[in-house]
């Protein structure tokens, strides 16, 4: 893979790309540790490309003791939470708020994540959750998708989709994860993804972090992102199910300009930048340090 090191394509690319999700499977950390990653992440080299803590709502309370003594040194700079709402849509912002409140300007809750998988549930909550959040619905990938869809672009919402987990089951196919990407960016609607995307490019590895763990095919951060840019432009599903399928590095190539697929399909500098503020915001991941590692293996980082 060619690349010039932290080129403008590369930090268009990847700034603020990976919301850390340590206390979630498969990693699961406590949140003292979750948080000492996240503090030791926010001063490392790359804290360019981290982006925001995410944390269930009723843990607020628990992540303020364990963050206390990071939060008081300005050195850290603000920390920002994505939170992961409870089944009370009032209760879980009445809580944030007051989190909020107690914590400015160290800490912010600045971003909500909810599942809903009716229009109706989705207009009622975005009743609920105030403007100045940004709210990502995580939303199933079934018949009535672009319905769901519509009903986010309406109500100026965010959508996320889920593209993992810890078994083979919870991995979407390739025509789903299309059909996703494609269904929001019709609808100008900005999504998130989560789950199984901790490496850059697909790859079939260890599920869960226990010896002896089932393996499977991942899918890779890069392939769906660049996707997504591709998709952008107009290509065709095929296309980009081949982009989804690729394994090699030496097909993707960063410079300033942009990032080059095969050697001859491109996306420009400009195009990832705009790509990242208005279409596919960042990914959950439970580790930072794998797709930081991945990176420079392959040659980007």
């Amino acid at each position: 893979m060619t690349h010039t090191k932290f080129s403008d394509s590369v930090h268009s690319l990847l700034s603020g790309i990976v919301d850390y999700a340590g206390l979630f499977p498969p990693s699961q950390l406590s949140m003292s540790d979750a948080v000492a990653n996240y503090a030791n992440y926010k001063r490392s080299d790359y804290n360019w490309i981290l982006g925001r803590f995410v944390i269930p709502t009723a843990r607020l309370d628990e992540f303020s003791g364990s963050a206390r003594k990071f939060l008081s040194d300005s050195k850290f700079g603000v920390w920002k939470l994505s939170v992961l709402a409870g089944d009370d849509i009032f209760e879980t912002v009445r809580q944030i708020e007051d989190f909020n409140r107690a914590s400015a300007p160290s800490v912010v809750c600045d971003s909500i994540e909810v599942k809903a998988d009716t229009s109706r549930m989705i207009e009622d909550i975005a009743q609920i959750i105030p403007a100045h959040f940004a709210t990502y619905f995580e939303l199933p990938i079934n018949k009535n998708l672009a319905d769901l869809v519509q009903a986010l672009a309406i109500r100026g919402q965010g959508a996320k989709i889920r593209t993992g987990g810890v078994t083979e089951s919870a991995f979407p196919k390739n025509e789903q994860i299309i059909r996703f990407i494609k269904t929001c960016l019709a609808a100008k609607v900005p999504f998130k993804a989560t789950a199984g995307l901790h490496h850059p490019l697909r790859s079939i590895k260890p599920l869960t972090y226990e010896i002896d763990a089932a393996t499977g095919v991942m899918n890779g951060f890069l392939n769906v992102f660049l996707a997504a840019g591709f998709l952008r432009q107009g290509c065709q599903e095929k296309f980009v199910d081949e982009l989804l399928e690729d394994k090699q590095a030496e097909n993707f190539a960063f410079n300033a300009d942009g990032v080059f697929w095969r050697q001859k399909y491109f996306i420009s500098t400009a195009e990832l930048k705009n790509l990242r503020e208005k279409n596919i915001i960042s990914f959950g991941s439970c580790s930072f340090e794998e797709p930081i590692a991945d990176l420079q293996e392959i040659g980007i980082l």
